[in-house]
């Protein structure tokens, strides 16, 4: 696209149109293996402008964890229905399973915990995670045990799926 064809898009536009990028470059390449540079690219800015937007990659980075995040807490919030909290739990569950078929969701969250040895992303990682497990257990009225159960087969299933173990671990 020439220069005097480009769209002119605001700057809350930019991030949004960046943070869809990076989320596949980092889905595949990790924090370390992902290139500013091919993330510009691959949203037509310059470098420079990236970094306006976004101080630093951790900071990009950063706001993918988050928007990663709110994708699941929305998916949840719009899933859960029953009248027990199993039913609640099994309704998530299943949007889950059904959001996890996106690659590149599921390629960021892996990556996300992978990126955890920076302690800024390890923390903010943590938040993310506690408000993820508040907003559940809030909205499905779980205990503890059943809270712990539903995210440890949200855990086997990133495994499942990655894999490609569909065909030999069946989920009930």
């Amino acid at each position: 696209m020439s220069p005097a064809a480009r769209v002119r898009l605001t700057a809350a536009e930019r991030r949004e149109q960046i943070i869809t990028a990076a989320l596949r470059r980092f889905a595949h390449g990790g924090l370390h293996g992902t290139s500013t540079e091919d993330i510009a690219a691959d949203t037509g800015l310059s470098q420079p402008y990236l970094f306006r937007l976004f101080k630093t990659k951790r900071a990009l980075f950063l706001s993918c964890c988050e928007v990663c995040n709110a994708r699941v807490r929305q998916a949840f919030a719009a899933a859960c229905e029953g009248d027990t909290p199993q039913e609640r739990l099994e309704s998530m569950g299943r949007a889950y399973t059904a959001l996890i078929a996106d690659e590149t969701l599921l390629g960021f969250q892996l990556q996300m915990y992978a990126a955890c040895g920076d302690p800024v992303i390890r923390e903010r990682s943590r938040e993310l995670y506690a408000t993820l497990a508040k907003e559940v257990r809030a909205r499905s009225g779980a205990g503890d045990e059943e809270l712990f159960g539903f995210f440890a087969t949200g855990m086997m299933l990133n495994v499942v799926t990655t894999l490609g173990l569909g065909d030999v671990l069946k989920h009930p």
